[in-house]
C-alpha cells in the first residue's frame, strides 16, 4: 500500500531531524473519503477535548478548545485510513525497530478561534520517566482551499531552545509525522473552521520501564 521509497524517506527523516511533512503521502481518494466521513458526523458526536490520560484526565479550556471524535474501522473511509497507518507502522518497525504496537486517532474539529496551546503528546512523570506510551504522532489535514490568512497553523518547536522549527499550514492532504517526546507543538487560532485527524502510534507499556 505504501511504496518502499516513501517508507525509506519517512524513516530517514525520523532519524534526523525527527519529523516529516508531505502533501503527497496518503492517496487523495482516502482524504476525500475522510472529508465525507467527517461531514457526516453530527455535532453531538464530537466531545470537548481534554488533557492528560485516565485518572489525570481533565478539561482545560485555557489550553485547548477543539472537539474530537475517536476513529474506528466502522466505515470504508476510516478503514482505508487505518489500513494505511497500519502499513506505515509495519514499514517503520522494519526499518527503525521502533516497536510500534498500536495506533489511535480522532477527528479534530476546531471552530473559528479554537486553539491548542503548546504541549507535548508524550507525558512524563516525575523524574523524567515516560508515563505515556505514545512515541510517534501524526496529523492529517482535511481543509480544502486553505489560505495563509486563514491562520490555524501548527507550530513545531525545538525542545532544546523553544525555537519554532516549522510553521505548517493545515492544507488538505498534508501529513505531519513527528517523534512525540521530542517536539512540543501548538495549534494557532483560525478565522475559519479547521478539520484534521490527530493520531498516535504506541508501544507496549513494558518497553517504557
Amino acid at each position: 500500500m505504501i511504496p518502499d521509497s516513501l517508507l525509506d524517506e519517512i524513516a530517514d527523516a525520523l532519524v534526523e531531524p525527527g519529523y516529516w511533512i508531505s502533501d503527497r503521502a496518503i492517496p487523495v481518494d482516502i482524504g476525500t473519503g475522510l472529508q465525507g466521513a467527517f461531514e457526516m458526523l453530527q455535532a453531538e458526536e464530537f466531545k470537548v477535548a481534554g488533557i492528560g490520560r485516565q485518572t489525570d484526565f481533565q478539561l482545560e479550556e485555557k489550553i485547548r478548545a477543539d472537539k474530537i471524535h475517536w476513529i474506528s474501522a466502522n466505515s470504508p473511509e476510516t478503514t482505508q485510513f487505518l489500513q494505511w497507518m497500519d502499513a506505515l507502522k509495519a514499514g517503520l518497525n522494519r526499518r527503525l525497530f521502533m516497536g510500534l504496537f498500536d495506533y489511535e486517532s480522532h477527528f479534530a474539529h476546531y471552530p473559528v478561534g479554537a486553539f491548542y496551546k503548546k504541549h507535548l503528546d508524550a507525558f512524563r512523570a516525575k523524574g523524567g520517566q515516560p508515563s505515556s506510551n505514545r512515541v510517534l504522532s501524526t496529523v492529517y489535514y482535511l481543509n480544502e482551499s486553505w489560505l495563509p490568512e486563514n491562520g490555524g497553523e501548527l507550530l513545531i518547536y525545538n525542545e532544546a531552545d523553544s525555537a519554532v522549527v516549522e510553521t505548517v499550514q493545515p492544507t488538505f492532504g498534508r501529513l505531519v509525522i513527528f517523534l512525540s517526546e521530542k517536539f512540543p507543538h501548538e495549534v494557532l487560532p483560525a478565522n475559519r473552521e479547521r478539520k484534521s485527524i490527530a493520531g498516535w502510534f504506541r508501544v507496549n507499556e513494558g518497553r517504557l520501564s
